[in-house]
């Protein structure tokens, strides 16, 4: 079996243009291109991230499941941490842009980290490495 060669981050949204002007603000990523009315690929970070505009209420798995969509705040166990080198302006940054502030800057041996929702319910999380970001947990410093 064939290893991947790229992870390609897709985000579901209730309105492209909300989506495209979201992103780019709060996270400074760049719209590289659209591909139709419902698509549109962002660039800027270290994987494509694809904003795909569905309808709030609509089937992402079929029409025969019963889940649907919804862009209330909700819960899934895959989210996005995106890395800053100033966590202070990224989080006012994001804010000014409509993200919600629900975890408000800690510091951890690693560095800093502040939680969000974006406008349309996905969490994300922005991290500030220190020193030698996550192997400050495991070995200590020489």
């Amino acid at each position: 079996m064939d290893a991947p060669t790229e992870i390609r981050i897709c985000i579901d949204v209730d309105s492209l243009e909300r989506g495209i002007a979201f992103y780019t603000q709060a996270l400074g990523l760049r719209l590289a291109r659209r591909l139709g009315n419902d698509w549109a690929e962002l660039l800027g970070a270290s994987s494509p991230i694809d904003l795909l505009a569905n309808a709030s209420g609509t089937a992402p798995l079929g029409e025969s499941h019963a889940q649907r969509r919804s862009y209330a705040r909700h819960w899934t166990p895959v989210h996005l941490d995106f890395t800053v080198t100033d966590i202070d302006a990224a989080v006012a940054r994001a804010v000014a842009a409509g993200a919600v502030l629900e975890h408000a800057v800690e510091d951890r041996k690693w560095g800093r980290i502040a939680g969000f929702a974006d406008p349309f319910g996905h969490g994300f999380d922005l991290l500030e490495f220190k020193g030698r970001g996550y192997d400050e947990i495991l070995n200590p410093s020489p």
